[in-house]
């Protein structure tokens, strides 16, 4: 454990009953209290996250968004300073690099919020497409990440800050703003399903942050939650993880987020022409739901068997702590996807009935 990296914060976790393990080279909390517990507060209350192990990129100069435009599938020429957008890089045949945010700060200047695991493979992939006015600056050292996400989220927030947080609509940040004696970038993104604030700073803003947030939520009911929650809240609302609904040999239109990939906009982009390809002739499998008829939770990595025939697998599941389910998105043949179907999934060397059905299993009420 010793050669693990750690966040800034990694000494307050045992002040909250912390329980770590490695998590792709992090030493990172799995759980506080427990999964449950925790995933029942972001949905019911808020809880507080640090995901300081994301990596933090700066795109400079007068290239930028010619250099952006290259390099990710989304259009980035529609946004505007002070807004977000979710995308992907892909490889020349489609393959996804990782998915990531990108902010726009100025004209000329951006910020890429990567995944941890990616963080050095990401940018040497930058560095490599580098052309023109382009300037790259790794700061994910120098950054900390807060996120915290629940119904209360905002009113806990405001208590700590002057500034309109109804104003920072979805997808919309607000830099140098002053919570709780600290200068920070607020935002609200999310990777819950819930409504909620990201926060970064320096690693000294976000220690002193983690504290207050808590001690200024705790009548409200909010905790400090693990990487257990923070996968089980994100399962359930539908969205990827990289390295299960996403790799590199798994494209975004496979993964369900084809709504990042704009094939029309102007700029060419890295895998344009292999996810055209793909679009046209039918993409051949798609991410869907599964819910288990039979006893059994679908893990990563289960076979999903029509018959005989083998036409996916799992790439994630869980006994749903919100739905009280077992259920998992599985990558399935094209030809195999037509909803309350049912499926066998092979677990401990078993097959066991599924169906298929519609994802995401969970929505918010606005």
């Amino acid at each position: 454990m010793g050669q693990l990296k750690r966040t800034p914060l990694f000494d307050s976790y045992a002040r909250y009953g912390g329980k770590t393990i490695d998590f792709g080279g992090w030493e990172l909390p799995v759980q506080f209290s427990s999964i449950k517990e925790e995933h029942e507060a972001v949905r019911t209350k808020a809880g507080l996250f640090d995901v300081s192990h994301m990596g933090e990129i700066f795109v400079t100069g007068s290239d930028s968004l010619s250099y952006l435009q290259k390099l990710v599938t989304n259009d980035v020429a529609k946004l505007q300073q002070g807004q977000a957008q979710y995308t992907a890089m892909c490889y020349e045949d489609g393959g996804t690099i990782d998915d990531l945010l990108v902010y726009k700060l100025e004209d000329d200047r951006y910020l890429l919020v990567v995944n941890a695991s990616n963080i050095e493979k990401d940018f040497g992939w930058m560095q490599q497409q580098l052309a023109g006015q382009v300037e790259l600056d790794n700061a994910s050292e120098r950054y900390g990440l807060l996120a915290l996400q629940g119904p209360v989220a905002q009113q806990v927030l405001s208590t700590l800050t002057d500034e309109d947080l109804s104003a920072i609509r979805p997808f919309r940040f607000k830099d140098n703003v002053e919570v709780a004696g600290s200068t920070v970038l607020v935002s609200r993104t999310g990777y819950t399903g819930e409504d909620g604030f990201e926060i970064y700073g320096s690693p000294q803003a976000v220690t002193a942050l983690w504290d207050k947030i808590l001690k200024a939520g705790e009548p409200q009911g909010v905790v400090p939650v693990g990487l257990g929650a923070r996968d089980t809240l994100r399962f359930e609302a539908g969205l990827a993880l990289y390295g299960q609904e996403l790799s590199k040999d798994i494209t975004p239109l496979e993964a369900g987020i084809g709504f990042v990939v704009k094939l029309k906009k102007e700029d060419d982009f890295i895998g344009k022409a292999a996810l055209a390809a793909q679009k046209e002739a039918g993409v051949p499998r798609k991410s869907v739901g599964i819910e288990m008829i039979d006893k059994g939770i679908p893990r990563h990595g289960y076979v999903v068997y029509k018959g005989d025939e083998k036409i996916g697998e799992v790439t994630t599941g869980t006994q749903s702590p919100t739905l009280k389910k077992n259920i998992g998105l599985a990558l399935l043949a094209a030809d195999h996807q037509e909803l309350g179907s049912e499926v066998d999934v092979e677990i401990r060397n078993k097959r066991l009935k599924a169906k298929i059905i519609t994802a995401p299993f969970y929505k918010r009420s606005n």
